[in-house]
């Protein structure tokens, strides 16, 4: 079965949150009526993300927030028929998410690498 994450829970993961560090649900919701490709499960009036669906948020998130991309750009990239790393240009706005994802998973990657490593240095020594 799907992971599906609650508007909240979305919010937090993003770090969507207001100055008192709650979750920034309205920010999720505004850009639903932005974007038509967002679109939330709704279950008991409760909307939830699939994971397909998160990706899409975490890319627009980084093309407003990280990139300064007007509203209207970001639409405009969304409708692009380019897809993942297959970009023709690799300078494309899009093509700089999927990297920015790429680095960070291989960086979380290496970390778990490192630490099994020197947990296995550890536990080797003590035999």
């Amino acid at each position: 079965m799907a992971k599906y994450l609650s508007i909240s829970e979305l919010s937090k993961k993003l770090n969507l949150v207001n100055s008192s560090n709650k979750p920034a649900n309205y920010v999720l919701r505004y850009w639903e009526k932005e974007f038509k490709q967002i679109k939330p499960k709704l279950i008991n009036k409760r909307r939830y993300y699939s994971s397909e669906q998160v990706e899409l948020i975490k890319m627009i998130k980084f093309l407003l927030k990280d990139k300064m991309v007007s509203i209207e750009g970001v639409k405009k990239v969304l409708n692009t028929k380019i897809n993942k790393l297959d970009d023709h240009d690799s300078h494309s706005l899009k093509a700089s998410y999927y990297k920015k994802e790429l680095k960070q998973k291989s960086r979380k990657i290496l970390d778990r690498i490192s630490r099994i490593k020197k947990y296995g240095k550890k536990n080797s020594h003590k035999s």
